[in-house]
């Protein structure tokens, strides 16, 4: 499943002239309901594991962050997360392309927020391994209700700008250069973060 010409169009554009971009309908709606319901299924099991802040050994769980998560190549996930997998790497090949990036590979896991947890302020990429180039964030509750939060919020130049976590939204930004935050909400924020990477080059 490949994205069509013009999102394509509009990714490149937009990270070209400003690192971000919000776009509608990216992904198949019938898509993004089944991953709605697989994740609700992954944290009624338990399967979810809290989040932790940092780069491999450096890993801790912190305040920072409130969600939890569960990466879509686990054993666990089913054929819907299987399916999402092959459209980012569709997506990727598609970016590759156009931007010239030297995607290799994505990565991707579920991140559930519960009532009242956020992500503070931060960048992805790691401060000892520039792999991460692009992040994209593809929000799953349909029919978000007004004044719940929940927002990713961007900071910019130019000021903040907030995006509302509604089913069939995606934010697609350069990993070293968008800071952004995850503002609390007052319900349940059902989500998949995912990063589009380079050859791994450990810095110091």
């Amino acid at each position: 499943m490949s994205a069509e010409s013009s999102d394509i169009k509009l990714i490149n554009e937009k990270i070209t002239h400003q690192a971000w971009v919000a776009i509608y309908g990216l992904f198949n709606p019938g898509l993004l309901h089944a991953l709605f319901e697989e994740a609700r299924a992954h944290e009624a099991s338990s399967a979810l594991k809290l989040a932790a802040i940092g780069h491999k050994q450096s890993k801790i769980i912190s305040s920072l962050r409130g969600d939890s998560t569960l990466w879509l190549d686990d054993p666990r996930c089913g054929v819907a997360s299987k399916i999402f997998l092959e459209a980012l790497d569709a997506l990727r090949k598609d970016l590759n392309q156009s931007l010239l990036l030297g995607l290799e590979s994505v990565e991707a896991h579920y991140a559930v927020y519960p009532p009242g947890a956020g992500y503070a302020r931060h960048r992805d990429r790691f401060r000892d391994d520039d792999a991460r180039v692009l992040s994209l964030a593809c929000y799953l509750n349909a029919d978000w209700p007004e004044g719940a939060g929940g927002q990713l919020r961007l900071h910019l130049a130019d000021g903040h700008h907030d995006i509302a976590p509604n089913m069939g939204t995606s934010v697609i930004f350069l990993s070293d250069e968008i800071e952004h935050e995850v503002l609390p909400a007052t319900q349940t924020r059902y989500s998949i973060a995912a990063w589009f990477r380079k050859r791994e080059i450990h810095l110091r």
